[in-house]
């Protein structure tokens, strides 16, 4: 296992150069309710699709002088002088506000002017076109191009020697400022061919790093790629090593219809299932994952943006508010009790799996995380209209799932287990009918369905109905688990879900991830070592979750497998037990690192350096006869002298007594075993395995995980408040603290080591 988080690509690494306007490198934004998206049509052709709801949409069609979404591996030069370029392209559109019209096609230029001072301006495309409104030429000269609606009356210079940023408004041809629907949905696009930049600063460099396939996959996720080209992503998952299937996330913002009631817009099948914007970028990305050799699993969720979710189709508490998640704006879920929003959902599926039939991939169909909500204080979202018919006679208040539940509660929860059920069925079966052979997963997050302090929610979440052979692959998700390094939680998590529903670990996916806030980076570690965890269990696929964040952070996995020996290199360490006997005699000496000022006047002033202290040992005084030279020669060797570091017990300080390891909040879990000595603390990351124990306030458990580094992990989190205290006997770090050990023969059967020193490793 290995990985990197670049800051910035190798001053030698890898670079190619692309021309500045390159089709792969435009992005697109746009406000809601449109949607747009762009493609790449060739190597000097990009087509943008929209569709608009209010007069007021505008999209803009984006270049960036500063490359701010590829990975730090692969993103092309700042480059934010171009008064020597020219750009010459064809356009052609329709839906939109023609070249012509006021209003029509800009070219927004951001960026400062000669005295540093931020600045926009405004170029006409008309003004620099040849053709019709509809169908032109237009060549840019950036060294003489002016600003303003008719020229030269209204002209003004621009000055492109410092660019942020340069983008095209698309408007609806009913556009209007003061806004208001437009009388119905309007379906536009734009197409720019024979792209073309000409002069001394046309050619930029491009970072191409390729790092070597590995066994790792990757997922991504239409909600957070939307604004990028299919090309673009696809060159990031490829030159990043990631090989097999990318688990696609259609998303739950961007790839519905919409039609409007009163002041909103909600979710239709009107003209069709999926928005022009979100059809032509998904058809896009199946044809070029193809291409490169990529199989695209599908992946469809319960979740729908908030806001265009009509209200009876919504999961929903007792007291009747509607199922909301964290994000902002929130999402909701679908009932899988309503029939008309499950229905929707089954058309969904179809429509993007035809995207893969279209093609030429093999089908390939997620359920995404299909589940009953709980809100955030143990509320079940249980009770819509349509869950509340359909449970009938079972309908009682949950007012928690955390916590015991009676009878009557446990089997609400069982029929709501077999109605989500009976709605997951019925998706791939969908699936399955127009593709008989498509191979069908589902996705399950652990850490909310297996909460520990929620022990039946399983019922209704992890219902057996989904056991094997449901469906062809099990696919499980932990990222609360995974992103912090609670491998134990995994663990029991993954048991857990596989001895409910059955499915052998061959058929069975892991998702590794995410990080949430860029600010979080350091995470990868976590995720990248647990990803290889399920690896190592047998999983059949092992998938990054995800893309977006791994272009966002700079993560870079290096494949270990074959490779075993070089990482036990890497890490440093050899988890023995220095032979007791010897070290049984050992001399032990503590060091500080203090500095000590004294003034003229003979006060001192004192400094630590170090917040523990650091031991050292001498175990020559244990070493008494032949066999014991031969042990200490051989122990040497096998750690190859100072280069690996080992445990020794310290015949002094082996031993911790109900030390304070934490106190609980409510949700922490993890504590990290340690020592106290007054008000100095003392990490202890090597506990002797079966001699640790555990009490919560004031009572023991057996109830947690011993994970590796010294951290232990509570099944349930303490409530606030209450005390974490922990015994156990440990070991030190140390390492061979010279390269050469020297021993000679005093007696017969009796050897000498003068000394033989050993240092503590600073673990934590």
């Amino acid at each position: 296992m290995a990985h990197w988080l670049a800051g910035k690509a190798p001053d030698d690494g890898i670079t190619s150069h692309i021309q500045r306007f390159d089709p792969r490198f435009w992005t697109i934004n746009f406000p809601r309710p449109m949607m747009a998206s762009v493609v790449t049509t060739a190597a000097d052709g990009l087509r943008v699709d929209a569709v608009f709801y209010r007069r007021d949409d505008l999209a803009g069609l984006i270049w960036e002088s500063e490359d701010r979404h590829d990975h730090v591996l692969l993103r092309y030069e700042t480059a934010r002088d171009y008064r020597q370029c020219g750009l010459k392209f064809r356009w052609r559109s329709s839906g939109i506000r023609a070249l012509d019209a006021v209003d029509g096609p800009t070219l927004t230029i951001e960026g400062r002017d000669a005295d540093g001072v931020a600045r926009s301006w405004y170029v006409r495309l008309w003004n620099y076109a040849v053709g019709t409104p509809a169908d032109a030429v237009i060549t840019i000269d950036f060294g003489t191009v002016m600003g303003g609606f008719l020229l030269p009356d209204e002209g003004e210079a621009v000055f492109a020697g410092d660019i942020d940023r340069m983008f095209v408004s698309l408007v609806p041809e009913d556009f209007a400022v003061a806004g208001g629907n437009l009388a119905a949905p309007v379906e536009a696009w734009v197409e720019m061919s024979e792209i073309a930049c000409t002069g001394a600063g046309a050619v930029i460099a491009l970072a191409d790093t390729i790092v070597p396939p590995h066994a790792l996959e990757i997922a991504s996720g239409y909600d957070d790629s939307y604004h990028l080209t299919p090309a673009r992503l696809l060159r990031n998952a490829l030159r990043l090593g990631y090989r097999g299937a990318i688990t696609h996330y259609v998303g739950m913002s961007h790839y519905f219809r919409l039609e409007p009631l009163g002041d909103g817009h909600y979710v239709s099948l009107a003209g069709g299932v999926v928005n022009v914007a979100a059809a032509a970028w998904h058809r896009d990305f199946a044809v070029k994952a193809k291409a490169l050799d990529y199989d695209v699993i599908w992946s469809l969720s319960y979740e729908l943006f908030d806001a265009h979710c009509w209200n009876d189709w919504k999961q929903r508490a007792w007291d009747g508010a509607p199922a909301l998640t964290g994000w902002v704006p929130p999402s909701t879920l679908l009932s899988p009790a309503h029939g008309g929003a499950m229905a929707y959902l089954r058309q969904v599926a179809v429509a993007f799996v035809g995207y893969a039939i279209e093609s030429g991939l093999a089908v390939k169909f997620q359920v995404g995380e299909p589940w009953w909500w709980t809100m955030p204080d143990g509320r079940p979202c249980l009770y819509d209209a349509a869950a509340v018919a359909a449970f009938g006679g079972a309908l009682v208040e949950i007012a928690t799932v955390r916590g015991a539940l009676d009878g009557a509660q446990t089997a609400l929860l069982d029929a709501a287990g077999a109605v989500l059920a009976a709605s997951t069925a019925d998706l791939a079966a969908a699936v399955k009918t127009v593709a008989p052979g498509a191979e069908t997963h589902l996705l399950a997050y652990l850490p909310t369905i297996l909460d520990p302090r929620a022990p039946e929610a399983k019922r209704a979440n992890l219902p057996v109905a989904w056991a094997a052979p449901a469906f062809d692959v099990l696919q499980l998700e932990d990222y609360d688990w995974a992103a912090t390094g609670e491998a134990g939680a995994t663990a029991r998590g993954v048991a857990a879900a596989q001895a409910r529903l059955g499915y052998p670990v061959e058929r069975q996916d892991y998702l590794s991830g995410f990080v949430l806030q860029p600010e979080d980076r350091a995470q990868w570690a976590a995720i990248d070592a647990a990803a290889e965890a399920a690896r190592a269990r047998g999983v059949r696929r092992a998938i990054v979750w995800a893309l977006p964040q791994v272009m966002r952070d700079g993560f870079v996995h290096f494949d270990s497998d074959g490779d075993r020996d070089r990482d036990r290199d890497m890490t440093g360490f050899d988890d023995v037990l220095f032979p007791l006997a010897l070290g049984r005699d050992a001399e032990v000496a503590t060091e500080q690192a203090t500095t000590v000022l004294a003034s003229a006047g003979g006060h001192e002033s004192r400094n630590a350096a170090w917040a523990e202290a650091r031991t050292h040992y001498d175990v020559g005084p244990g070493v008494r006869s032949e066999g014991d030279i031969a042990a200490l020669v051989a122990f040497f060797r096998a750690r190859m002298g100072p280069a690996r570091g080992f445990r020794l017990r310290d015949p002094f300080d082996w031993q911790a007594s109900d030390v304070l390891i934490g106190t609980g909040d409510g949700a922490r879990m993890r504590f990290a075993l340690v020592k106290r000595y007054g008000e100095v603390t003392r990490r202890i990351t090597r506990p002797v395995a079966g001699s640790v124990r555990v009490n919560v306030g004031g009572v023991a458990t057996s109830a947690f995980t011993l994970e590796p580094g010294g951290w232990i992990t509570l099944d349930v989190p303490p409530s606030a408040g209450v005390a974490v205290r922990a015994t156990c006997e440990f070991d030190v770090a140390v390492r061979f603290a010279e390269d050469r050990l020297t021993v000679s023969r005093a007696t017969f059967m009796a050897g000498v080591a003068a000394s033989v020193p050993l240092v503590e490793v600073r673990e934590a």
